[in-house]
């Protein structure tokens, strides 16, 4: 790809490491590809490894429509100690012996099924979560805690696949698939709660943010190396991810679009729109009272990746 001018946007996914923040992500992608607009969709703790979704330039304004109801993890529940942070980053603060019933494969197995269903899940109290325009980890640190409200989350799956001693701690290498806004700590600490004996997160890996798994992720070095070829070679399809139907437009209807005017509607188009000419996805336009009206205009296009 030509590197003079601007570039298409595009959404890709990023294998992030450990011991990165999310933000740490976006500022080496920006600096790999040169690029200031950079941005991400659903934060990953610093500790935390696996597919954290980024957009690329104007890709960056489809970020809000990219919804991914649904997260996949495999994580670590150490049982015995519940910790300051939920994790292992954090002190231990409460500590008791683990249960017989869960010293068996099959008991430990009910107990971590039993996560699944509905429930009401108050955010770790060094998480993002806000209340009265405060972080709840900025009151942490200065050693407030807030009082979070608990909100609605849903465990779809949550499977035991193996389990072990480390350092005299029971540790259970849990695979879950969990609603957006799921804390996997909270998980831990409450399932820790609920069988008497206090658990926290030791590792924790994202395998699948929606439809977008590990195998469709680009390394930072990977990135760094390639640059730009790599993003072309795996850019992601946002249509798809952002849940708008296609519509191609040529001739007057470009001109009217890329003045951002009203286009007609057609009888069964779809709420959200993507418009897409000269290869590239240009815009996202809804129906408004029977026609299709600009709601994000992307002058320098899309890639469209696997659409």
């Amino acid at each position: 790809m030509d590197t003079r001018g601007p570039h298409p946007g595009a959404l890709i996914a990023i294998d992030k490491p450990s011991g990165m923040t999310s933000h740490d992500v976006v500022s080496r992608v920006r600096h790999a590809l040169g690029l200031r607009r950079v941005g991400h969709a659903g934060t990953l703790d610093p500790q935390a490894t696996g597919v954290l979704i980024v957009g690329l330039a104007q890709a960056t304004r489809l970020l809000g429509f990219v919804t991914l109801a649904d997260k996949s993890y495999v994580a670590e529940f150490v049982f015995g100690a519940e910790t300051s942070t939920d994790d292992a980053e954090g002190e231990a603060t409460k500590e008791a012996e683990v249960p017989a019933e869960l010293l068996s494969s099959e008991g430990l197995a009910k107990a971590i099924a039993s996560l699944e269903g509905p429930s009401m899940q108050v955010p770790p109290s060094v998480s993002a979560v806000s209340k009265g325009g405060r972080r709840a980890y900025a009151a942490a640190r200065r050693g407030e805690a807030l009082d979070l409200d608990p909100r609605p989350v849903e465990v779809f799956e949550a499977t035991l696949l193996s389990s072990g001693r480390r350092d005299e701690r029971l540790v259970a290498t849990v695979a879950l698939r969990v609603s957006k806004g799921c804390y996997v700590r909270a998980l831990a600490r409450d399932l820790g709660r609920e069988v008497g004996c206090y658990a926290h997160v030791g590792t924790l890996g994202r395998s699948a943010s929606g439809p977008v798994t590990l195998r469709d992720c680009l390394t930072l070095d990977e990135l760094e190396e390639r640059g730009w070829e790599a993003v072309c070679e795996r850019a992601l399809d946002p249509l798809a991810l952002a849940g708008l139907s296609r519509r191609d437009v040529e001739g007057s209807e470009v001109v009217r679009a890329r003045n951002g005017q009203t286009l007609y509607a057609h009888p069964a188009e779809e709420p959200l729109v993507g418009l897409v000419w000269d290869g590239l996805l240009r815009g996202v336009w809804e129906m408004r009272s029977g026609e299709l009206r600009p709601k994000a205009n992307l002058t320098d296009g899309v890639l469209l990746g696997g659409a």
